[in-house]
């Protein structure tokens, strides 16, 4: 990196204004979080008589998305007291950085999930099943906690909770890749195939028509909320990146370092949306196409929409 050695991004402070909005941010979104993945794990691990894809899927999202949570009292109290160097807060960073790769690859997997079991209904059979989302999600976990782990220690940084690192250009733009551009860029395709063939059926003037309708306007909004999350973040990540590497003026990098803050507040919020999103999405599709054709044994095998119940 190309910054100058009188300012750099991890001797620059935080204005205080924007400690303090952190401070309101993180203690609303920890509130509601943990009130929301409390409700979600209540619904699907109680309500929910059957182990599907979904079920499983979820129930890991819930647990990342809650985990992400409980590290906020411990981030609040290390940033508000500037101290960010030592152990816990080194636990605490891995932590809450594991654990939000996580909720972002199982966001990832619930898309391509959705994807096979409406556009390729014949091979869903083949590919989902309970048993290997649980094995493709236990994976995910190993993986994730090796990569995450080993990227944070090689780091060599004396303060956590720092965007600056000393790596190469080409890996941190790897690392960007693949925690938020390919992950986006899956989301946004299956998303759109199934919204595509959803309105096909739109036009047949079906008796599911009011609750495919709702079904679309979920995946929109499921999309929206990703976007809305995650894309100011990494977009600021990204433009910092850049100043570092060019080597910009210290209020530059000062202004990218505050803005960078808050906007990872922002991304953290997605750990409270989550779960609304994603009970609803299952309801609306249990909804839209197993209870109109539960009448229908012979429909409910041939047609293209099936989908398992939660």
């Amino acid at each position: 990196m190309n910054v100058s050695n009188n300012c750099s991004t991890t001797n620059v402070e935080l204005h205080h204004h924007v400690c303090l909005i952190e401070f309101a941010l993180y203690s609303l979104i920890f509130f509601f979080g943990a009130l929301f993945n409390v409700l979600a794990f209540w619904v699907f691990s109680c309500k929910m008589k059957k182990w599907t894809e979904t079920r499983v899927y979820v129930m890991n999202l819930i647990f990342a998305d809650f985990s992400v949570i409980c590290t906020l009292p411990s981030m609040v109290y290390l940033l508000w007291n500037k101290s960010a160097q030592g152990e816990l807060c080194q636990f605490t960073e891995t932590m809450y950085f594991i654990n939000m790769l996580m909720s972002i690859y199982i966001i990832s997997l619930i898309s391509i999930d959705r994807y096979i079991a409406i556009k390729h209904p014949l091979k869903a059979r083949t590919f989902r099943s309970p048993s290997k989302a649980a094995l493709l999600c236990g994976l995910l976990w190993v993986l994730v906690t090796i990569s995450a782990t080993i990227q944070l220690r090689q780091r060599h940084a004396d303060l956590c909770f720092q965007t600056y690192t000393p790596m190469p250009a080409a890996l941190s733009l790897l690392a960007i890749f693949f925690v938020f551009t390919l992950p986006l860029a899956i989301l946004t395709f299956c998303s759109t195939e199934v919204i595509r063939n959803l309105k096909k059926h739109l036009n047949a003037s079906s008796p599911e028509e009011k609750s495919i309708q709702k079904a679309v306007h979920i995946i929109y909004a499921n999309l929206a909320v990703f976007l809305i999350c995650f894309l100011p973040a990494y977009l600021g990540l990204l433009a910092r990146f850049i100043m570092e590497s060019v080597g910009a003026t210290c209020f530059l990098l000062c202004v990218m370092k505050n803005f960078s803050s808050v906007m990872r507040c922002i991304a953290t919020s997605n750990c409270c949306l989550d779960s609304v999103c994603y009970y609803f999405v299952t309801r609306e599709f249990h909804e839209a196409f197993l209870q109109p054709k539960a009448s229908s044994q012979k429909t409910e095998a041939t047609h293209p929409f099936q989908i398992q119940p939660c």
